[in-house]
């Protein structure tokens, strides 16, 4: 159950205020005769200066009582409930419960598929997406498995854009390059059998066949890392060698529903018992991961691993984004001296780093996610993400008893 829906953001009337009797009269005859000269053009009141003038008629230049601050309260209270439950389903306790997978990929179906037709569908901002990104990228799978990367838009699904790129080596959201449509749930509708579901990213299509292949992010790394060694440039890479899938599901068990669902358990809580029951999952397992990288540099010894990868893309995110808009705020990454470092060395393993775009992740959420954060604000950016420091020297190399330096890309 590892993937990415676009957050949805819904249009909502304005609050409206009325009165009656003289007193609506009075208001009425203000509102709507203000003084002007001969040559003005009467203009509307805006709903801002509408709703001042109101309240100033009412009661002044004073805050308003108790009862209209509770109204309002009520009020957000009830459409912030609406909003959520589109958004994040949640479970009797409010708790956050995530939709699972519709189109999964199994060993068996490998060797059914024409490689040369297939076609990655993603979100920069989703870690879910990323992690298929950074699979594909140190595979050296780049030429053979064309990307369509698309953006939130301000209703929260995936759209398709034109955005300028000056840098070659940075991603950017783009056009549908397989099938040239608007959005993605344009692309899900066209799939053999046809599809009205949630559109979600990743997604692994299928330009011959016209359909979904997976829509399940560890599928699509598990397929991306073994199944496609014909057409990877950096086919001897093995994330998943069989010596370690032992290892790599007993850390995944414990990461997914704890740290990379964990965080959305904190921010889509819906319920104080459901938030406080989230955070502490979430913290005692960073606390317990620390502690085991502090004599390992990897989760399953000298190797990197799919279990690495899946972790990296919460830890990357988690300081920008989930400490503050997730109210995971017990620890910062950077207080974990384990894995802050664990962090910096597999960002700096060449081409991870290109797959990070930190100002789409920060859009991605604080513009996007609505009921999370009404004004669209987005804060500033860490100083621990400025890029001298996420290259600064990690020293994790010392816990390696075979290789110093982790070699991943073949030129």
């Amino acid at each position: 159950m590892m993937h990415c829906a676009a957050p949805l953001c819904s249009h909502f009337p304005a609050f409206s205020t009325t009165t009656s009797g003289a007193a609506a009269k009075a208001n009425h005859r203000c509102l709507v005769y203000p003084r002007m000269s001969l040559n003005q053009t009467p203009q509307p009141p805006t709903p801002k200066n509408l709703l001042t003038t109101i309240t100033n008629l009412l009661w002044g230049p004073s805050l308003p009582p108790g009862l209209l601050i509770s109204t309002v309260r009520t009020a957000w209270n009830s459409a912030w409930q609406l909003m959520m439950s589109q958004l994040a389903p949640s479970d009797s306790s409010g708790g956050y419960s995530r939709p699972a997978s519709k189109f999964r990929l199994s060993n068996s179906q490998y060797s059914r598929r024409n490689p040369t037709t297939l076609h990655l569908y993603v979100g920069l901002p989703c870690p879910w997406a990323h992690r298929t990104l950074i699979v594909r990228a140190l595979k050296g799978l780049e030429d053979a498995i064309p990307v369509s990367i698309a953006a939130p838009g301000q209703d929260g699904s995936w759209e398709f854009q034109s955005t300028p790129n000056t840098d070659k080596d940075v991603l950017v959201p783009g056009k549908d390059k397989a099938n040239g449509r608007k959005t993605l749930k344009e692309v899900y509708g066209i799939t053999r059998g046809g599809y009205s579901g949630r559109a979600t990213v990743p997604m692994l299509w299928d330009a011959e066949r016209k359909e979904v292949v997976c829509n399940e992010s560890y599928d699509i790394i598990e397929f991306l890392n073994s199944g496609l060694n014909g057409l990877a440039q950096n086919l001897d890479l093995d994330l998943s060698p069989n010596s370690l899938k032992e290892k790599i599901e007993e850390w995944n068990q414990v990461i997914y529903p704890n740290v990379n669902n964990g965080v959305y358990r904190c921010g889509f809580a819906q319920s104080q018992e459901a938030y406080d029951r989230a955070v502490d999952d979430l913290f005692s397992t960073l606390d317990k991961i620390d502690n085991h990288l502090g004599t390992s540099r990897f989760l399953c010894g000298d190797t990197l691993t799919l279990a690495d990868v899946c972790l990296f893309t919460t830890l990357i995110r988690f300081d920008p984004v989930y400490h503050v808009l997730f109210k995971c705020t017990k620890k910062k990454v950077l207080e974990y001296p384990n894995l802050h470092g664990y962090m910096r060395d597999i960002y700096q393993i060449p081409k991870v780093a290109e797959t990070c775009n930190f100002s789409a992740i920060m859009d991605g959420y604080y513009k996007v996610l609505f009921p999370l954060n009404p004004g669209s604000i987005r804060p500033s950016m860490p100083s621990g993400y400025e890029d001298e420091n996420l290259y600064a020297a990690h020293s994790r190399e010392s816990f390696s008893s075979v290789n110093k330096d982790i070699e991943v890309y073949v030129s």
